[in-house]
């Protein structure tokens, strides 16, 4: 079996790898129509492809010694929908299906993919976000208004040692759960997708974001 020097690093001073945390991401703010396919790609690299591979890098260690888990930091745009953030939050979808179906397949390997769910966290996120690179002035009102929306959430969000112990929960719990959220926001959004109606919820996403209905 062929380790990277990383994986060999790691398996030479600790023994083995019991846990993968896939943390590293970008931040994509823009409408859609404004990022090229290019840039697109590039977002898509980092967020959901170094996902995979860094996965892939582990499975063959994990499933030999028949335990292991893969924790994917997703989002709550992995699973509510995010105007002007197209781009994440296809990303962050693409992270969710891939985890759950994975899952399945190396669970009888003793193996288990898991996903944390952040709300939004007290961190500079929006400040070293990718903005589309083919701006469009039919946007730029509502790109603003976005600015505002978000930059707000950020400066009230939950301090990033809530995701910490999210993440610490998922690598330790005997039984874990595929999802767990993180933070009071991404609670609360989590369940009003799970029980309003989906008209509801679309008007509950438009108000939230300033947009006309």
């Amino acid at each position: 079996m062929r380790y990277s020097k990383e994986h060999k690093q790691a398996i030479d001073r600790f023994g083995q790898i019991d846990v993968l945390v896939n943390n590293a991401g970008v931040g994509a703010i823009g409408a859609a129509e404004e990022f090229s396919v290019a840039r697109t790609q590039d977002v898509f690299d980092i967020n959901v492809y170094g996902v995979m591979r860094m996965t892939k890098a582990v499975l063959p260690h994990m499933r030999a010694q028949r335990r292991g888990r893969v924790i994917n930091v997703s989002s709550l745009s992995g699973f509510v929908p995010s105007p002007f953030m197209a781009i994440y939050t296809s990303t962050k979808h693409a992270v969710e299906g891939y985890s759950e179906s994975l899952d399945h397949e190396v669970r009888e390997h003793g193996v288990r993919i898991l996903l944390v769910e952040p709300g939004p966290i007290n961190t500079p996120f929006g400040d070293h976000s990718v903005q589309g690179d083919t701006p469009m002035p039919l946007y730029a009102s509502g790109r603003r208004t976005f600015d505002e929306v978000f930059a707000k959430e950020a400066s009230g969000g939950d301090d990033p040692a809530v995701v910490a112990k999210v993440i610490v929960a998922a690598a330790s719990d005997r039984n874990p759960r595929l999802r767990r959220t993180a933070g009071s926001t991404a609670a609360r959004i989590s369940t009003a997708r799970r029980v309003l109606p989906a008209r509801t919820f679309d008007r509950v996403v438009r108000r939230f974001y300033r947009m006309a209905s």
